[in-house]
């Protein structure tokens, strides 16, 4: 785990199309340095000229801003830029995804939101190979770093599996522990990255607004016999969370390319 120097970006997003467009204009700005800590930035009445907005349009960025604990603002002093704040935030290596999800597994701590029994989504149901019919175990948990919620995890588990532990176990342990107690082999895994908005339940659990981006990654876990055993669909603030992929240039003449650099897996596994 790592800490870097992050803004909580989309956590205080404003009403209205004109006044989100200002408070992202600035948030780029400060965060890019434009403005640096300490800086002062230009009145209500200028921003509105050079923005081409109204007044009270600035003033609800400007609130926001302020909200998120980027600026300050002091009668007679103007709006000051505020040093970022250090906050915990974690980065995986493309390349070893699963075995550095799985420390973040335990190195973090979760917080069980819903458990219950059903039919799996058709889409869910389809990509592990289960019959429409067929009952799994759904829970949704919350990750946290530091007391800091990042990742908002959606677990579907075949019912005859998942009778094989309980809820408070899956509340203080790592699915995967669960899945190999229960005798499940795991043989493969297929998962996806990409981005989404969050709605409003995730969006209240992960603490920012309704229609932050958000990263996602759904995963689809399969044992020896080809059998979907877990599918995972997990999403983390992109302020806490971050891929990285190292390359290296190989070949020779024409075919001279890059190629992704795989590091050691860890043992183990988790979400």
């Amino acid at each position: 785990m790592t800490l870097q120097s992050t803004s909580s970006k989309g956590r205080g997003l404003p009403e209205g199309g004109k006044a989100r467009r200002v408070y992202l204009h600035l948030h780029e700005e400060i965060m890019r340095g434009i403005y640096a800590a300490g800086a002062v930035l230009p009145g209500e009445q200028k921003l509105a000229v050079t923005l081409d907005v109204s007044r009270v349009t600035v003033r609800r960025a400007l609130d926001a801003l302020e909200g998120d604990g980027l600026i300050s603002r002091r009668a007679g002093s103007g709006t000051t830029v505020c040093a970022p704040k250090v906050q915990p935030a974690l980065a995986a290596d493309f390349n070893t995804l699963m075995p550095q999800l799985v420390e973040m597994g335990q190195n973090t701590t979760a917080r069980l939101l819903s458990f219950s029994y059903g039919a799996a989504p058709g889409s869910v149901a389809t990509a592990m190979g289960l019959d429409a019919q067929a009952r799994v175990q759904v829970a949704v948990r919350l990750r946290l770093v530091e007391g800091e919620p990042f990742s908002h995890l959606t677990t579907w588990v075949p019912e005859d599996i998942a009778h094989n532990y309980t809820e408070a176990e899956l509340a203080t342990t790592p699915l995967f522990r669960l899945l190999e107690r229960s005798g499940v082999k795991v043989a493969s895994a297929h998962q996806t990255v990409s981005a989404t908005l969050a709605s409003p339940d995730v969006a209240d659990a992960l603490g920012v607004s309704v229609g932050a981006p958000l990263l996602s990654l759904d995963r689809v876990v399969k044992d020896e016999d080809g059998r979907g055993v877990e599918y995972l669909s997990a999403l983390y603030r992109p302020d806490m969370f971050r891929l990285e992929m190292a390359l290296s240039r190989v070949g020779a003449g024409e075919a001279r390319h890059w190629e992704p650099v795989v590091k050691p897996g860890r043992k183990g596994a988790a979400e």
